[in-house]
């Protein structure tokens, strides 16, 4: 007897920051947690996210994932205000995100989102500590491709 497989519908990556491969050297990759509401999670479940100029702030401890846009549906509850761009917390061990702390301290340093996916039944955010990347290392970049 075969049991009916459910199909999934790709690999579970809601959204990538292409950009950020582009403009920065990757260093470091970090796995973190992302504090959504309820309109949040049922448009990314529909894909409608986009990174192009997120980026991470810490400030009080706390890891923020600044500039990510989730579009709401229009089939979205009217008594709840939908912001798309609002700062959505980052959930982080307290030794990752002093490690993150310490190393954004140095010149030339940053952190920013990478990717959104699902891991399970949760939505997950790729960051990455990056270095900045000079016009000449863009070009030799694209010429080795």
């Amino acid at each position: 007897m075969s049991k009916a497989k459910k199909q999934s519908s790709g690999s579970g990556t809601i959204a990538l920051n292409k950009r950020a491969r582009h403009d920065y050297f990757i260093d470091q990759k970090f796995e973190a947690g992302l504090a959504l509401t309820g309109w949040e999670v049922k448009s990314l479940r529909e894909g409608k996210a986009q990174l192009v100029d997120s980026y991470v702030i810490l400030k009080d401890g706390e890891a923020w994932l600044v500039g990510a846009r989730i579009t709401p549906l229009m089939t979205a509850c009217t008594h709840v205000v939908a912001d798309p761009l609002r700062d959505r917390k980052l959930l982080l061990n307290r030794r990752e995100i002093d490690k993150l702390i310490q190393i954004t301290e140095q010149k030339g340093k940053t952190c920013v989102a990478m990717a959104l996916y699902w891991k399970g039944n949760k939505v997950k955010c790729e960051i990455a500590l990056v270095t900045g990347k000079k016009d000449h290392d863009k070009r030799d970049t694209e010429r080795d491709r």
